[in-house]
């Protein structure tokens, strides 16, 4: 087989480990130059491959790119850019085409969520319907864990130890002051339809009374009233109540508490704003003084405090991505397998990318307690293993060291030019 060049983009909300796939992706591809030639980075995703703005990353020095499991956010640039279906869309695939046949790319890997999977698993149908060959493989990424067929996702691991760290501190913060001022605290974390990230932040505290004391997930309809009565009986018991609240928690007729009345690109509804509306209802039914915080983007990008176990599993599949496709394998994502419990062992397994494209994997039922608000010990069990470890950054004049890439584009060959 001739050696190919290979193409490889990130895709949707960044995390603090994204750049380590792209650390595995481009050291094995190095270690390979018989299969692969250079690896082109899309600049800003997939949209970088439709506008014809490839980074050159053969021009970055290795330590350039071993920094890169050391830096949050997403080194080449990320997109919200979902493909249509080939019949809906034909242009956009002929131009992926033409520039791929341009640069004599022959590897296709994108490092994203359910979405993004569902564009790698288009793109490998280019062979098929319209007569180009490429290998894709799916390199998984989403702080939300909610990529079926994986035990967990790479990027979760941190936003989890993030949020239970963040609720262990804040928590103790809180109660403090209890006595005199803040009585309630609200966390406001990400999670549209899946409640991982909430359940979390139940990891700070384990005994009767220790925070939080209340978790609210997607995966249970809001209840108002009871809501309110265990905020204020957590008050009266303990001085204090702290909520992790996820983003995506809704009413039983499936409205958001925080519909922010937009979509984003994906055609997804555009959450924020769940924390005031719960501090709101506190304020005005029980009157307790309150402070709220959204986790926002520090959750996804604190790579100062990200799980060592996440880190190495973002690496692996990067790496497992290169090998695969190398070993003539396509359509696939390379998935985590959990192979035992205690302790914690994991492999790399592979899933069929035409049954992973726009899954989303749920809290299972019996990992959330019977009242709705807090997490079962199994959860516990899961949770653990993904937040252990430390992995830090190296630091400099009081501040981590990040990796600074040249990312220059290759000189384009097409004549056209591309809009979206």
């Amino acid at each position: 087989m001739a050696i190919k060049n290979a193409f490889y983009a990130q895709s949707g909300g960044v995390t603090a480990v994204i750049n380590a796939s792209a650390c595995g992706v481009i050291q094995t591809a190095r270690k390979h130059p018989d299969k692969i030639g250079k690896v082109f980075a899309g600049r800003n995703g997939i949209i970088g491959a439709l506008k014809e703005e490839l980074i050159d990353t053969s021009l970055e020095t290795d330590d350039a790119i071993q920094a890169l499991i050391h830096t949050p956010g997403g080194a080449f640039g990320s997109c919200r850019h979902k493909l249509k279906n080939i019949s809906e869309n034909r242009r956009e695939y002929e131009r992926l085409i033409e520039v791929f046949r341009a640069h004599d790319i022959g590897y296709f890997f994108y490092n994203g969520g359910g979405d993004s999977q569902d564009t790698a698993y288009k793109v490998s149908q280019i062979a098929d319907k319209m007569g180009y060959p490429i290998t894709c493989i799916g390199v998984p990424k989403t702080v939300d864990n909610d990529l079926p067929f994986t035990d967990c996702c790479p990027g979760f691991g941190s936003v989890a130890k993030y949020i239970a760290t963040s609720t262990l501190e804040a928590s103790l913060d809180i109660k403090s002051m209890c006595e005199s001022s803040t009585k309630v605290f609200i966390l406001e974390v990400m999670g549209r339809h899946a409640g991982w990230i909430a359940a979390s932040g139940g990891l700070a505290g384990q005994g009767e009374g220790e925070p939080p004391h209340i978790i609210l997930f997607p995966e249970i309809p809001f209840d108002r009233e009871a809501f309110l009565a265990r905020v204020d009986q957590c008050v009266r018991d303990y001085g204090y109540c702290v909520v992790v609240a996820s983003e995506g928690a809704q009413y039983e007729d499936g409205r958001f508490l925080a519909d922010a009345g937009a979509k984003d690109a994906f055609g997804h509804t555009q959450l924020g704003g769940v924390a005031p509306a719960l501090a709101n209802m506190v304020k005005q039914a029980l009157g307790h003084k309150y402070h709220w915080a959204v986790a926002d983007y520090l959750q996804r990008s604190a790579r100062h405090i990200a799980s060592a176990t996440d880190v190495e599993q973002a690496y692996a599949v990067g790496k497992a991505a290169v090998e695969m496709a190398i070993a003539g394998k396509q359509a696939l994502m390379p998935t985590i397998v959990r192979e035992q419990a205690k302790p914690y062992q994991w492999s790399i397994g592979e899933a069929q990318l035409s049954e992973v494209a726009n899954q989303e994997k749920k809290m299972p039922i019996h990992y959330i307690t019977d009242d709705g608000f807090g997490i079962t010990q199994d959860c516990r069990d899961y949770l653990s293993p993904l937040i252990n470890g430390e992995s830090f950054p190296p630091f400099e004049n009081g501040l981590p060291k990040v990796a600074k890439l040249k990312n220059e584009l290759v000189a384009k060959k097409l004549k056209t030019e591309f809009s979206l």
